[in-house]
């Protein structure tokens, strides 16, 4: 297990990470899964042999009020429902802390229940916010669990300028399941996962 590592090194790193990635010309992308609320499109992870997902939808809400729904703390769990619970381990500052939190089995349960332990980091990007993980090797892995792994992952979330109280929610995720999986199982999860992701924010946020 490695010890916690310095916030500020880790977070500027983070955040140049996922600009790199929002800067990915459309051309590299191709599309994974299209529905009404949002396309998900994928390419190779430079990080890991499976894909870094590309996700985005215009959701209706302010900016801030859909990342606080997104980040670490008390919204996530009451609409995500992939996620069955979460608990904050450290808080560096306001807008930066270590999580652990679990997900539920996917695919009639051929991927079983998993953990995650994610240096999590909140920040501004343009007239937006980007909030943005990645995972570490800390704590002790729970029994009934495996343990997964997140590679640089976030949301960018910017108003629109023509369209006030609507936001373009764009997320980029690369998740290792780990475990005995057959990766076919794991990209048809992914961006299934991801676009239901969008509908149940919606519907969060209008509750």
């Amino acid at each position: 297990m490695d010890p916690l590592p310095n916030p500020t090194p880790l977070a500027s790193k983070l955040r140049n990470t996922l600009l790199r990635y929002h800067s990915i010309g459309d051309g590299e992308w191709r599309v994974a899964k299209k529905t009404k609320d949002a396309t998900v499109w994928r390419k190779p992870s430079e990080e890991f042999s499976g894909y870094l997902y590309k996700a985005q939808g215009v959701v209706e809400d302010v900016t801030n009020r859909i990342v606080d729904h997104i980040r670490p703390g008390p919204y996530r769990l009451d609409w995500d429902s992939l996620m069955t619970s979460m608990d904050i381990m450290e808080t560096f500052e306001e807008n930066c802390c270590v999580m652990r939190y679990t997900t539920a089995g996917q695919l009639w349960n051929i991927i079983a229940p998993r953990e995650f332990v994610d240096f999590s980091y909140t920040t501004n990007y343009e007239d937006g916010l980007l909030t943005c993980g990645i995972s570490l090797d800390y704590g002790e892995v729970r029994p009934n669990f495996v343990r997964g792994f997140n590679h640089p992952c976030g949301w960018f979330c910017i108003p629109l300028k023509d369209s006030p109280g609507h936001s373009l929610l764009t997320g980029y995720i690369q998740t290792e399941l780990r475990g005995m999986l057959p990766q076919s199982a794991v990209d048809t999860a992914m961006s299934t996962t991801l676009a239901n992701f969008y509908s149940d924010l919606k519907k969060a946020l209008k509750t």
